[in-house]
């Protein structure tokens, strides 16, 4: 069952309404009902090519799709993968991930994270992430590149964790979007949420609806029909740039999820990197900024120095 896909009729004699969840734990009986309620919210299951929750009632003759996973193990093991480190003491490590590494093991990422190379790097990490995430304070998307900081020991990740929801982190990044943003600086307040047609995306929705999301930006260069973006965060919710980029009309180039790539110029990736990361040291005390040097790709948006100077 496990890395398969699924693909049921709703039978005529069908009981009328059944919840959605109920009749898929009917037909995949190896499966536990919290199971397909999980599988429901993630990956996604779809009703006639729609996306739905698990208690949508269902109608006779409706067609119900959708993949089980592959398992994952439920420890992360070490790994000996390239890591780029930035600073690390007794408490904590701040990385340059790089673009294409998933920062923990789920379903379709079992390992080759950021997690099996940070345990063979440095033992053992703090555990209340659990034993699939040991260490992660917060997340970068695949794609994305920058700064990350882990915790080493459980105190340190409360601590940082308080940080970050408390907003007293520093978090800028660089983004290259489609077209020129007007005005070419400003701040986009809204609240963000699950796509209701969509549960892999997150969208800009009402305010009972999502969370609570402010992005300040400033357009650095314009390079053709693009532009090099600097976006400073006030909030940590998913896909935040990429979901505010698109909802001011300029998504980021490379991404499929919110964007055309065919539409746009050619490049390598999702264009995103987490430049800088500041916060104060849990131990010392201290504040602390970090910056992972800027990858090449995004190079040619890069402003040009003044004429004649060194």
């Amino acid at each position: 069952m496990p890395g398969s896909d699924f693909h049921f009729i709703v039978p005529a004699d069908a009981t009328d309404k059944m919840r959605l969840d109920v009749f898929l734990v009917a037909q995949m009986p190896a499966l536990s009902r919290a199971r397909i309620q999980a599988l429901i919210k993630d990956p996604g299951v779809y009703i006639n090519d729609r996306a739905s929750k698990a208690s949508h009632a269902l109608n006779p003759g409706d067609v119900v799709h959708g993949t089980v996973p592959e398992d994952v193990p439920a420890e992360a093991l070490p790994q000996d993968l390239p890591l780029t480190v930035l600073y690390e003491d007794a408490h904590l490590a701040v990385l340059d991930k790089a673009s294409g590494m998933v920062v923990h093991p789920a379903e379709g990422n079992a390992d080759g994270t950021l997690v099996n190379a940070l345990l063979h790097r440095f033992g053992p990490l703090s555990s209340i992430g659990g034993v699939a995430r040991p260490g992660i304070v917060h997340r970068l998307d695949k794609e994305t590149s920058g700064c990350i900081v882990v915790a080493r020991d459980d105190e340190t990740h409360r601590a940082l964790s308080a940080q970050f929801a408390d907003r007293s982190t520093e978090k800028i990044y660089l983004a290259v979007v489609q077209g020129r943003p007007q005005p070419e600086s400003g701040t986009i307040d809204t609240h963000i949420g699950r796509n209701p047609n969509d549960r892999q995306k997150m969208a800009v929705l009402p305010p009972h609806l999502g969370k609570h999301a402010v992005t300040d930006y400033r357009v650095l260069n314009t390079l053709g029909m693009s532009s090099l973006v600097e976006c400073t965060l006030h909030s940590g919710r998913t896909h935040q740039i990429r979901v505010h980029m698109k909802h001011l009309g300029h998504p980021l180039l490379g991404d499929a999820t919110y964007g055309r790539p065919s539409r746009q110029q050619d490049v390598p990736r999702v264009m995103l990197h987490a430049r800088l990361l500041g916060f104060t040291h849990p131990a010392t005390g201290e504040r602390m900024t970090f910056q992972a040097p800027i990858p090449e790709e995004f190079h040619p948006w890069l402003p040009k120095p003044p004429s004649g100077t060194a």
